[in-house]
């Protein structure tokens, strides 16, 4: 499901020549991530995401607002015609990557050693490896191989 994502110029953007700015302008709180998180895992209704993620309702509410206007939700009426349901669109479904490298990176960074959590696998159950960006050589690429060309 394709819907365009707001790109005024007047947006109120805090960098607007900066990708990462202006993707974090759209889903950069601790709330709205989450909220994408559960909808990847699933979730559909506001009580499923009130439930899965803990978070006050009037929270929710102007998250699950923001997520539809900016084209990373959709909001959709249930099969049984009485309750709204929010289902990720294409823009929604491309930060995949960018939650599974934020899980990985959690995985590393945010737990002891032998600290239990969650995993994610693939539909055979294997662990998702890690994701690591290569160039167009096939050369992994990090903070010493890269570098942003401004316009």
């Amino acid at each position: 499901m394709s819907i365009p994502i707001s790109r005024a110029p007047d947006a109120g953007w805090t960098d607007p020549e900066c990708p990462v700015a202006r993707t974090l302008d759209l889903v950069g709180d601790r709330w709205s991530l989450l909220v994408i998180r559960d909808a990847m895992d699933g979730a559909r209704s506001f009580t499923e995401f009130q439930r899965r993620t803990g978070i006050a309702r009037n929270i929710l509410t102007d998250r699950l607002r923001k997520l539809t206007a900016h084209g990373l939700l959709a909001r959709l009426t249930a099969a049984s015609g009485r309750r709204q349901e929010y289902v990720l669109t294409d823009a929604g479904r491309d930060l995949f990557p960018v939650v599974v490298s934020l899980r990985q990176w959690g995985q590393r960074h945010g737990f002891a050693p032998g600290e239990a959590h969650s995993t994610l696998i693939d539909r055979h159950g294997a662990t998702v490896p890690d994701l690591v960006p290569t160039g167009t050589d096939g050369a992994v690429l990090d903070v010493d191989t890269t570098r942003v060309q401004k316009p």
